[in-house]
């Protein structure tokens, strides 16, 4: 093995360190459901295989749909509905092994989850003794409640989980993964997950580079176990941040999985040559919990503009397209789990150049920079060819001429959700997602546990009760069908949650800072309102423009969303994506009805209350 990438900044267990940029890019196979022979009813077996994640690392078992990681790539033209029996053919017990290692509080300390190894703490033993229990959900996918990929409907060895994708959606890249109820964030480690592309004729007309010039980019965060010698073994490592005892519960608490190593499409560092012309690039980051902070350079390490643009995003195309430019002061390229994210590539005046995609911390892009979690910032390596190639493609300046912004109304339905600080009351130490309900003021002692005062930007304030909390309480929000809401989530934590929303694509309305000091986490409630921060406005990016089901709530911040319910009847979940958050139960119920059939529901709120916005 190589030591070319030297870290100094910390010792390691491992003394070797994998050389980056090696092994080739591997392309997930393509099924064509009705297409290549194939019928539109298909069986996928997920197994137990081998993987070479590098080729100076022994191999890796994991769990994968059809013995790939990343799973098959599923195609398929708009309303060509389909049909899965997601097999599940895994005998064996989990190939993650887990551990939980103390969080090091001294300001600056680079800590243990940068390196591999165990640190000598012993196994979980609940993970390794894990059945492969699995349920699939085809995230951002149009279909009922009974397909989706329910978390308590997962199935044992040897069943099958059947469901049904009518594909009535605009051309997109959804993705696919487990979705099992308490150990997602393991499942997914161990590999089940695969890409999911959905085609039509607006896309068609564009001649947007495609075949051997498409390429998924499906990057993910590991960590692997060593050996006695202190050798890396290839083995899946899932170690986590203790951070100690929570006061009320007792239980401990651990942070979100991070890991030093990035691999893309199942293999670590890799390199892809191209050719001087257009490339597309389907990226989608499938980490448990990393958030990616993208950054194009040359092999001397300075940034490249002008090169990339952006086309789409979760939901399907962006009205136009997005330059994404690395220069200086520029921002990175970010991506939080679950986010996709469609690129253009133009390498034509990039002849002969070697160009590395890398992540980014606070150090200079293609540093090391430990103490802020990013040990090795590798991600990949563009190797371009020297050959000047014909390329007829043209940048179109409109993709979507079917695109419309929606105009948010005040009868429209409105709905108010918290993610609260870690150490709120009755929270046992984690982040939590509250479903709120506003009352008159004066009806709720202010200020108390579960009430929350929210100023408006119009200086109105409101006043709010939490009606839920956990993934078990009573179900609280009911969806008329195809009617539209807004929801606003307000972010009122230090820290950055993925929000999720099963079944439909909303559209960003508007990014609000806030001061919520006010909040009191002994208490559970504000002694002072939550108020808008006008002096440090964040405008919506372009690029978040389009429609998407994956939103970035940064710490206190206010993200308002909407969107309309429509395509499918249900119960379905929305939650954070940090798929640990997620196990520990910050994920709610909602369920999607007829309006002639809400109009008989026994307790249905208020379609008109609203909270400002």
């Amino acid at each position: 093995m190589s030591d070319t990438v030297a870290i100094t900044e910390q010792p390691y267990a491992s003394t070797d360190v994998p050389t980056p940029y090696l092994d080739p890019l591997q392309i997930p196979p393509v099924l064509r459901p009705g297409e290549q022979g194939l019928g539109t009813e298909l069986e996928i077996e997920l197994r137990e295989s081998l993987k070479t994640l590098h080729s100076e690392l022994p191999p890796t078992t994991v769990w994968a749909y059809e013995g790939q990681f990343p799973g098959p790539t599923i195609e398929v033209r708009r309303d060509r509905r389909i049909r899965i029996a997601w097999r599940n053919g895994i005998a064996g017990t989990m190939p993650v092994t887990a551990v939980e290692v103390p969080f090091v509080t001294k300001p600056g300390a680079v800590q243990a989850t940068t390196r591999p190894g165990r640190e000598g703490v012993a196994p979980v033993r609940a993970v390794a003794a894990l059945p492969a229990w699995t349920v699939t959900h085809v995230h951002g996918a149009v279909t009922g409640g009974g397909n989706d990929g329910w978390a308590e409907n997962a199935v044992a060895y040897g069943d099958a989980q059947l469901s049904e994708y009518p594909n009535a959606h605009r051309a997109t890249a959804w993705w696919y993964h487990d979705h099992a109820m308490n150990i997602t964030r393991w499942n997914v480690f161990a590999g089940l997950a695969g890409m999911y592309l959905v085609r039509d004729v607006e896309e068609d007309a564009l001649g947007l580079p495609s075949g051997a010039y498409e390429i998924p980019l499906i990057v993910a965060d590991r960590n692997f176990d060593t050996g006695g010698d202190g050798r890396l073994t290839g083995d899946l490592l899932h170690k986590t941040l203790d951070q100690g005892p929570d006061p009320e519960t007792g239980k401990h608490v651990t942070f979100p999985f991070t890991g030093p190593y990035t691999l893309v499409n199942g293999v670590l560092w890799p390199h892809l040559d191209v050719e001087a012309r257009w490339y597309r690039f389907r990226l989608l980051n499938a980490s448990n919990a990393r958030v990616y902070n993208l950054a194009l350079i040359d092999e001397h390490g300075r940034v490249v503009p002008g090169a990339v643009r952006q086309i789409g995003s979760d939901g399907g195309l962006l009205p136009r397209p997005v330059p994404v430019d690395f220069g200086p002061g520029q921002p990175r390229l970010t991506i939080v789990p679950a986010e996709r994210m469609d690129l253009l590539v133009d390498f034509r005046a990039l002849r002969g150049r070697r160009l590395r995609l890398v992540n980014v911390a606070t150090a200079p892009p293609g540093e090391a920079d430990p103490v802020n979690d990013v040990p090795f910032p590798q991600v990949m390596e563009f190797r371009v060819g020297q050959e000047a190639v014909t390329d007829r493609f043209k940048l179109p300046a409109v993709l979507s001429p079917s695109f419309e912004r929606i105009e948010v109304k005040e009868h429209h339905r409105h709905r108010l959700v918290v993610i609260t600080e870690p150490g709120t009351k009755g929270g046992g130490g984690h982040p939590e997602l509250w479903e709120m309900e506003e009352v008159k003021n004066g009806s709720v002692p202010v200020p108390s546990d579960g009430v929350i005062q929210l100023t408006g930007k119009d200086g109105t304030t409101r006043t709010y009760r939490r009606t839920a909390r956990t993934f078990d309480d009573t179900l609280g929000f009911k969806a008329a069908h195809d009617e539209p809401e807004v929801w606003s989530l307000l972010n009122i934590s230090r820290f950055t949650h993925p929000l999720h929303i099963h079944l439909v694509d909303f559209q960003l309305l508007e990014r609000q800072p806030v001061d919520s000091d006010g909040f009191d986490l002994a208490l559970g409630g504000t002694r002072t309102p939550v108020v808008p921060d006008t002096a440090h406005p964040v405008p919506v990016a372009p690029n978040e423009q389009g429609w998407k089901d994956v939103f970035r709530v940064p710490g206190r911040q206010m993200v308002t969303v909407a969107g309309w319910f429509t395509g499918a009847y249900g119960r379905f979940m929305y939650h954070c994506h940090l798929l640990e958050h997620e196990d520990m139960g910050m994920m709610r119920p909602f369920v999607v009805m007829p309006p002639e059939v809400m109009a008989f529901d026994h307790h249905t709120p208020d379609h008109d209350h609203d909270h400002g916005h």
